[in-house]
């Protein structure tokens, strides 16, 4: 299922990955190179699936692992509140 943030939160490509800002909470999260990889994918409308493949294009990390932090992450995000 594709990523989408809610309407109060913004984000920054770094030369590190993504910041994210709650505006609601005043919180900010630091996503790495490899979680900014899985955001951009589902954002493109990207499946999870798609997101695990382009970690294993792109990083030295076996599927079943891309898996489980593409899994672990997504469900992070939408716990949060950041991300439905």
């Amino acid at each position: 299922m594709p990523l989408r943030f809610g309407d109060n939160v913004s984000t920054a490509e770094t030369d590190y990955g993504t910041v994210l800002l709650d505006e609601q909470v005043g919180a900010y999260w630091e996503l790495n190179p490899t979680a900014t990889l899985v955001v951009r994918t589902l954002l493109d409308g990207g499946e999870e699936s798609d997101a695990v493949a382009a970690l294993v294009r792109e990083f030295d990390v076996d599927r079943t692992q891309a898996l489980q932090d593409v899994e672990t992450l997504v469900r992070g995000l939408r716990e949060s509140g950041l991300a439905s």
